[in-house]
C-alpha cells in the first residue's frame, strides 16, 4: 500500500446500516513497525482469544466474559448490558488471519458461550489453514455442542475444552444460576469425544464445588480426559464473592497421593503450572504461588497486586477491540478502523504490545 490516506466504512450493522462514520488514517510502512515483542509474545505460546459474543446461556458468578459485562451482572441489573457486536463474520476472519500471520498460531475462541453466537459457525467454518504449529480451541459449557455437532466436526477446530465447575444440578445452580441439569453438560462432553480427537476439560476451584473436586477428577480419568483445574482470578465482577475461591493447595496435595509424576512449568507466559500425569493422562493446576510474567506496563499498573496472571493473552472482543490484560480495559485498542487493511491492522497491534511490553503504552 502507499502512505495515501485511505478511507474505509465502518463495520456493517444487520440492518446495512454502518455503526461508526468512515475513518480516515494514514497507514504506516511495514517496515517501519517494530514486529519483535509481538513476535516474542507469540514464540512464548501467547494465546489469541477471540470472543463470538458476550451473551451466554448460563450466568456463572464468576464470570469475566473477556473484560465486558458478564451475563450474571446483566440479569441483576438491565441497565449494564455489554457492548454492541460490530464485527460481522468476514471481519473476525480477517482478524485472525492478519494476526496470524504475525506469528500468533495458539487461536482459543471465547464468549460468553461461543455457540449462542449466529457467527460461530461461518468463522469457525471458514478458518484459514493454521499449519502444523498452530492450533484452534473452542471452550465452551458444552450445552450447545450436540445441536451444533454436525457442522463443528466439518471445522479446523484442533480441540474442544468444556467447563465443568460443577457435579451435580445443586452446584450448576448454584454457580451458573439455570435450570440447565448436568446432564446436558456431561452429554455435550461425550458428543465432543465422539467428535474430536482432542478434547479437555477446565474447573475453577471454589468452595462451591470443593465437595465434588475428587468426583470431577475420576470422571475426567476414567474418560483419560485432561483436566485443568485453576484457582479463581479476582476481577472487579466477582470480588463480590472473592472469598469463595479456594487454594489449589489441597487439590496438589491430593494429586501428589496418586502419583510422583510431577513437574513444575514456569517458562513462557502466564502463570505458572504444576503437571501431573495419572496412567498416562495430563492433569495441570494453575497455581497462584509459582508467579507470573509480567511486562514494563505492569510495573506502575493499579491493579498489579489484584492479578495473578501477567500478561498472556491477546484478547479481541465482538466490538472490534484488543486487549492485552484482562484487569485493564483502559488498555484496550479499537481495530475497527483497519478492518480493511490486515497489514496495517497487525502493525497496529505489533505497536501496541510493543508499547505495553516497554510500559510507554
Amino acid at each position: 500500500m502507499s502512505g495515501l490516506p485511505t478511507r474505509l466504512p465502518g463495520p456493517p450493522t444487520r440492518e446495512g446500516k454502518t455503526l461508526n462514520p468512515p475513518l480516515t488514517f494514514t497507514p504506516t510502512p511495514r517496515d517501519a513497525v517494530d514486529w519483535t515483542a509481538l513476535r516474542n509474545f507469540a514464540a512464548l505460546r501467547g494465546q489469541l482469544r477471540v470472543s463470538f459474543s458476550p451473551r451466554c446461556n448460563i450466568a456463572c458468578w464468576f464470570c469475566h466474559n473477556e473484560g465486558d459485562v458478564p451475563p450474571p451482572l446483566t440479569r441483576q441489573d438491565r441497565t449494564q448490558q455489554p457492548r454492541t457486536r460490530s464485527l460481522c463474520a468476514e471481519h473476525y476472519l480477517a482478524i485472525i488471519a492478519a494476526l496470524m500471520d504475525t506469528g500468533l498460531k495458539r487461536v482459543y475462541f471465547t464468549g460468553g458461550e461461543p455457540l449462542t453466537s449466529p457467527l460461530a459457525r461461518p468463522v469457525l467454518e471458514g478458518l484459514p489453514d493454521c499449519g502444523p504449529e498452530g492450533s484452534y480451541t473452542l471452550i465452551t459449557n458444552g450445552t450447545r455442542i450436540r445441536s451444533n455437532r454436525s457442522w463443528l466436526a466439518t471445522t479446523l477446530l484442533d480441540k474442544v475444552k468444556v467447563s465443568l465447575h460443577y457435579f451435580s444440578d445443586e452446584s450448576l445452580r448454584a454457580i451458573a444460576g439455570t435450570r440447565v441439569g448436568i446432564a446436558a453438560v456431561l452429554d455435550g462432553i461425550e458428543m465432543a469425544r465422539e467428535t474430536f480427537d482432542r478434547v479437555e476439560l477446565n474447573c475453577l476451584l471454589l468452595r462451591d464445588n470443593a465437595h465434588e473436586i475428587r468426583r470431577i477428577l475420576d470422571y475426567a480419568l476414567e474418560r483419560r480426559l485432561p483436566v485443568q483445574f485453576i484457582e479463581l482470578v479476582g476481577t472487579d465482577f466477582n470480588e463480590a464473592q472473592a472469598s469463595s475461591a479456594v487454594s489449589a493447595d489441597d487439590t496438589v496435595t491430593y494429586l501428589r497421593s496418586l502419583t510422583d509424576d510431577e513437574h513444575t512449568e514456569v517458562a513462557g507466559v502466564g502463570q505458572g503450572r504444576r503437571v501431573f500425569r495419572i496412567d498416562g493422562v495430563e492433569i495441570d493446576v494453575i497455581h497462584r504461588n509459582l508467579g507470573r510474567h509480567h511486562v514494563g506496563q505492569c510495573g506502575a499498573c493499579p491493579v498489579r497486586s489484584k492479578c495473578v496472571e501477567g500478561f498472556w493473552a491477546l484478547r479481541v472482543d465482538h466490538d472490534g477491540g484488543l486487549q492485552p490484560c484482562l484487569l485493564r480495559p483502559d488498555l484496550r485498542v479499537d481495530l475497527k478502523p483497519l478492518l480493511g487493511a490486515p497489514t496495517q491492522l497487525a502493525g497496529l497491534v505489533a505497536g501496541h504490545v510493543s508499547a505495553f511490553t516497554e510500559g510507554t503504552l
